[in-house]
């Protein structure tokens, strides 16, 4: 009986589910989803500035996602290399370094006892 009414329910949820298209999931993401999924590729590519290319090529990129089990949307990658382009490494980190560090910090003062 159980396993008749798990295989029911299976079915009924394949006949509900709606496949979209790759295009159409891309559209819906909101700029903070697509922010994180540009961070893979951000670090795919320090991989490989790490790895001793100066301006790696998409290809470059592509092939260190692809060993690490990772898709590659080819819009994602142009759109990072696009605003990459240009600029160095250290240059970026040090730009945002300085974004971090106006956020301030310092820890809590320790509990007396």
């Amino acid at each position: 009986f159980w396993l008749k009414a798990r295989s029911r329910l299976r079915q009924s949820r394949r006949c509900g589910w709606k496949r979209i298209s790759a295009k159409a999931a891309r559209e819906a993401r909101s700029p903070e989803k697509a922010a994180m999924g540009a961070m893979k590729y951000l670090g795919a590519y320090l991989m490989a500035v790490i790895g001793g290319k100066e301006a790696p090529t998409a290809d470059d990129i592509k092939a260190i996602m692809e060993a690490g089990g990772i898709e590659c949307e080819q819009e994602m990658l142009d759109r990072v290399l696009a605003r990459l382009e240009g600029k160095q490494v250290h240059e970026l980190i040090a730009e945002g370094y300085g974004k971090f560090a106006a956020c301030g910090g310092g820890g809590g003062g320790g509990g007396g006892g």
